[in-house]
């Protein structure tokens, strides 16, 4: 079973916390159902990290504190 997303239609998002310079900027995939994608701006061909609902949530409480 591949438990990889299929990222290629990803339709990315910078955070809205970014400054809109080019550095410490994360981008967000809304549209891929049951994972996150998240990836560093200045990287869009870099690695990707992929959090399931339950802990990108749970990361965001602790942030967002």
């Amino acid at each position: 079973m591949n438990r990889t997303p299929d990222l290629m239609t990803a339709a990315w998002r910078k955070s809205s916390y970014s400054d809109g310079g080019a550095s410490n900027c994360l981008e967000v995939a809304d549209n891929c159902p049951g994972t996150v994608p998240v990836r560093d701006s200045k990287q869009p061909h870099g690695p990707i990290l992929v959090f399931g609902p339950n802990p990108w949530a749970s990361f965001l409480a602790y942030v967002t504190q």
